[in-house]
């Protein structure tokens, strides 16, 4: 990547750099917006280019206001129809590419994080606010399946980055995108559309007609209809997965009786069903050990262990035999020591676009929107109104390990089952075990399919195959109310004002999170026959994080004035109250009841609905007093004052300068119960950001050269982040501070060549003592640790001695107990500075704590406890100074077109094409090195388009990602207790094709 750093240099050099995305192409009607105005002024002309073919300026609406972009004293990229078209921007993957200071990349559990300044997604879990507000017509979005859609029939996409505390939906810490789409135009008939086909049989299809009804009334209808294969190959079926099958609609029916008014409504509707993949790859230096499953010094293209998994730690010949009885022994399906686990030997391609795996991934999602906009001019003042309602739910299953586990044929475990599991013979109190999981012998197993009755393959949900099919399911469903209303003035003196407030209402209901295995559903039926005599089966078979409902009420009251001391200086002060009331119910379930975490919830073979017993006589979880509640919950509010305090001066009218200083605010959240549970807390807190930016705004030689800078710095306060405990995402809060520079640039030399630029520097720290465990390596890198897989619930602590240094002492230690309990003394773990173990956590704290006589003269320890401290989570490290994740230091973009007119018939050719650099980041906030690394990465796209006279028919062809690059966007690393293997995700491959479309 080198070579890119020096192309990135130059790129700097030739025009102080920026986006290829802010200002190219023709203006932007502010009439299709709402004919709003800025205070004191009338509404900007859509038609502001000093020549029609340069750069066109951009009308925009970022302070709630139609205004140039060149006039806005905030750092905001914003594109045209044309924009988008020409930098074959089709879906929010192509967006971030053109952006200075801005990633995009899918994460777990069906989500993404769209990170602007060093800010993204960092938080998980269903309370979580996102910290980049998404808004389609100024209506704010939560929830939406909005980025897995392709753009269409748009108007503008305006981008603001830095904190948004006062004017938009329920704040946003690191910006806003507003999508606008187009309006009816109601001066006559238009329509227009396109037809494309591409390489993966790819076949997207657009189209729009437009059609006044009356000289008041218009109609608009558009859609976008996108089938392809899949990127991916299955090496185990021949299929291709990960493909696409989608399409989308939207209508908009608009009256302006008069020129002050205007009445907008908005139907969306978006629908996909098809194999996408919500993973790409899985990554693993395999661990021999088994300890920790995957090494934490490097990614590889193997599989973790599969003895440090949750499945093969229940159902081990040691966990058997500590955790239940030696009697039950004969049944294990194998030893956590076993050499050749059931991952040995499984092929991990080599290539990120290539997969053998036997659980194909399957994906549904649905949205639908509905928005009312309504403006109208007073005179004096003005008065918006954007009200509605969205309606989303997702159903996802992929391939948990993304490998194939090795048959059970020959396992002797099963064997045993198979034998002496039949009735009349020893053993007859596991034969329902034997004929829900294994009716026709070990060739064939069968397993729960994940569904809310908690009883899974013993309450006739499930799938029979050959080998163990490890998979996921994420669901949810999701709505939303919303209404926003401000007044804005427009006097003729230097005061003004806006003041305004909005509500919203939010409802995410059966928020569920499963993880489904052969050997979970074995351990269920082993424990739960072992205690009731062959009776009953534990309850919830499979991993299930359950959210029934999470409802978020938030409302805010906002206003700003405006002094406009002269032509040239204007103050901008803003104040905004915030409040959100948020609540939730939740609970973990595996094989017990998270609210008693000693409970195992037996249930009766052949139960169809096991919620109702697991209800019955449980505990609340916060509280922890007898009741009834089924679910723990818990309840949170946050209030906070937010604003901002802008001066900008306009040197000429075509150069501004500002500064501003902004504060933002994310609500706090829930953290859900942990199945076991461990001390962490309940609830995070909200984050806050204080920014201070300053910028420059510039056009030059009548549009042939716009110049935009921005420099800022935040001080970061509670920024939330994420890790895995238990299986399950919890939250915690640590300070930061970001500081950078961007510029954006669009040069039009001559009227017929147009070249974008962008280019932006990132700094982003921890900069508090901050420590937290890295759950890779839970040793902290310490030699004197011991690292402790358990064999109770395969979760990692490790144990250290209280005068640090004491090696032989701590592993003594862990040997004596292991001794003791039939298990192994410490081996070194590869790709750490010192040993492990399997054992058991509460067994080696409360031994130390504790210590039998023996012990007690091993250690010359004549009372007390002994010198060794048992840590739940692992050492932690100080992060202070590491890099936020998803937090590139450089990034820059540059695209160039060229019109070639063909004499006077009218036609002309448009080749184009775009280079985008992202530069190297961190994909977790423990910033090791190799492991956590994430490569910086260009992306190459070219086209050339025919058009017809007055653009009236056009043929397109291109190439996107022309260099092939498998690059990396974003990393998740999983629980201890699935092997600690890291999911990647990555930009799309090169896709190439031809498009022809009309437009009149």
């Amino acid at each position: 990547m080198r070579k890119m750093e020096l192309l990135a240099a130059s790129a700097i050099a030739l025009v102080a750099a920026a986006p290829a995305s802010a200002q190219t192409g023709a203006t932007t009607s502010a009439e299709n917006t709402a004919p709003t105005r800025g205070p004191g002024q009338e509404a900007p002309s859509s038609t502001t280019d000093t020549g029609p073919t340069y750069a066109g300026d951009i009308v925009i609406t970022a302070q709630r206001q139609s205004q140039r972009l060149q006039d806005v004293p905030i750092a905001v990229s914003a594109f045209t129809a044309e924009n988008l078209e020409k930098q074959q921007i089709v879906n929010p993957v192509a967006l971030q590419q053109t952006l200075p200071n801005i990633t995009f990349t899918k994460t777990n559990f069906t989500s993404s994080s769209f990170t602007i300044r060093g800010i993204g997604d960092l938080c998980t879990g269903v309370t979580c606010d996102s910290a980049t507000a998404i808004h389609v017509n100024d209506m704010p979005l939560l929830g939406t399946r909005l980025f897995e859609s392709e753009f269409f029939d748009l108007e503008r996409v305006e981008v603001l980055r830095g904190p948004q505390g006062t004017l938009f939906g329920r704040n946003a810490t690191s910006g806003v995108v507003n999508f606008i789409t187009a309006k009816p135009d109601l001066s006559g008939i238009r329509a227009a559309g396109e037809f494309e086909y591409g390489n993966f049989d790819s076949k997207r299809v657009k189209g729009m007609l437009n059609l006044p009804i009356t000289e008041t009334l218009g109609v608009r209808v558009a859609g976008t209809y996108l089938k392809r294969d899949g990127f991916t190959f299955n090496e185990a079926t021949g299929n291709r997965i990960d493909d696409r099958d989608l399409y989308a609609v939207r209508g908009t029916l608009s009256w302006e009786p008069t020129s002050d008014t205007r009445v907008d409504l908005i139907g969306y509707y978006f629908r996909e069903k098809d194999r996408r993949s919500r993973i790409q790859k899985q990554l693993c230096k395999r661990d021999p050990t088994g300890i920790l499953g995957c090494s934490p010094d490097q990614l590889a293209f193997e599989t973790a262990n599969a003895n440090s998994t949750l499945a093969s730690v229940l159902t081990s010949r040691e966990f058997f035999t500590v955790g239940v009885s030696p009697a039950v022994a004969p049944f294990a399906l194998g030893s956590v020591y076993q050499a050749q686990d059931q991952f040995f030997g499984a092929t991990n391609p080599r290539d990120v676009r290539r997969v053998r795996i036997d659980y194909e991934p399957t994906y549904f999602a649905e949205e639908q929107q509905y928005t009312l906009k309504l403006f109208h001019d007073f005179g004096p003042v003005s008065f918006n109104f954007t009200g509605g309602y969205m309606e989303s739910r997702v159903d996802s299953t992929s391939d948990y390990n993304l490998a194939i586990e090795n048959s059970y044929a020959g396992n002797v475990g099963l064997n045993t089952l198979n034998a002496i599991g039949r009735p009349g013979l020893p053993g007859a109190a596991f034969n329902n075990v034997r004929q829900y999981l294994i009716p026709n012998g070990p060739s064939s197993l069968c397993q729960s399919t994940p569904s809310p009755t908690n009883t899974g393959v013993y309450g006739g949900n499930s799938v029979c195959a050959p080998t163990s099919l490890d998979y996921d399911r994420s669901v949810g469903r999701n709505r939303q109310y919303s209404a926003e209303a401000h007044i804005d003035s427009s006097f003729d003196g230097m005061f003004n004002f806006l003041i305004g407030g909005i509500y919203f209402d939010s409802k995410a209901r059966d928020v569920d999170y499963y993880v489904t295995a052969f050997g979970l559903d074995y351990a269920s039926g082993i424990l739960g026959s072992a205690a009731s005599g062959g009776t009953s089966f534990a309850a919830s078979p499979y991993f299930r994080s359950a959210s029934p409902e999470f409802r978020l009420k938030s409302y805010g009251i906002f206003g700003e004035t405006y002094f406009e001391f002269n032509d040239a200086l204007k103050l901008t002060l803003g104040l905004r109250y915030n409040n959100d009331d948020k609540s939730v119910s939740a609970r973990t379930t595996l094989l017990t009841d998270n609210s008693v975490p000693s409970r195992t919830v037996l249930v009766p073979f052949g139960t169809t609905d096991a919620n109702g017993t697991m209800n019955n006589g449980n505990f609340d979880y916060n509280s922890a007093v007898a009741g009834t509640q089924p679910f723990a919950e818990d309840s949170v509010s946050f209030q906070r004052l937010t604003g901002r305090a802008v001066v900008d001066y306009k040197i000429t009218p075509d150069n501004l300068i500002y500064a501003s200083y902004s504060r933002g605010y994310k609500s706090g959240g829930i953290n859900p119960p942990l199945s076991p549970v461990f001390a962490v807390p309940t609830t995070f807190a909200p984050e806050k950001v204080d920014a201070f930016e300053i910028g420059s705004k510039n056009t030059f030689g009548n549009g042939q050269l716009r110049l935009n800078v921005t420099g800022f710095y935040y001080k970061y306060q509670g920024l939330q982040l994420s890790r895995i405990v238990a299986r399950t995402s919890v939250n915690d809060n640590i300070n930061a501070n970001i500081y950078g520079v961007e510029a954006e640039a669009v040069v039009s030399p001559v009227p017929a060549l147009l070249i974008n630029m962008n280019f932006s520097y990132l700094k982003s720290k921890v900069s508090d003592d901050r420590f937290l465990a890295n759950p890779r390596d839970p040793s902290g890198g310490r030699s004197d640790a011991v690292i402790i897989k358990d064999i109770t619930n395969a979760s990692n602590c490790a144990i250290v001695p209280t005068t640090a240094g004491n090696v032989v002492g701590v592993n003594t230690y862990v040997a004596a107990v292991n001794s003791g309990i039939g298990l192994r003394a410490p081996t070194a773990v590869p790709g750490t500075n010192t040993t492990g173990a399997f054992s058991v956590c509460s067994a080696l704290a409360a031994t130390a704590a504790n210590p039998p006589a023996a012990l007690r003269a091993l250690f010359g320890v004549p009372a007390g406890a002994l010198p060794f401290t048992v840590l739940g989570s692992g050492v932690e490290v100080n992060v202070r100074d590491n890099n936020l994740p998803n937090a590139p230091t450089y990034k820059w973009a540059v695209g160039a077109q060229y019109t070639i007119d063909m004499g006077s018939s009218g036609w002309n050719i448009v080749p184009r094409a775009d280079i985008n650099y992202t530069g190297n980041s961190w994909g977790t906030i423990f910033n090791r090195n190799p492991i956590d690394r994430i490569e910086g990465y260009e992306v190459v796209n070219a086209q050339i388009q025919l058009n017809a006279p007055d653009d009236r028919f056009y043929i397109r062809g291109f190439v996107r990602n022309l260099t092939q690059n498998d690059a990396t966007t974003g990393m998740y690393v999983t629980d201890q207790s699935s092997g600690l293997f890291t999911n990647i995700f990555t930009i799309e491959p090169r896709t190439y094709g031809i498009a022809a479309g009309f437009k009149f």
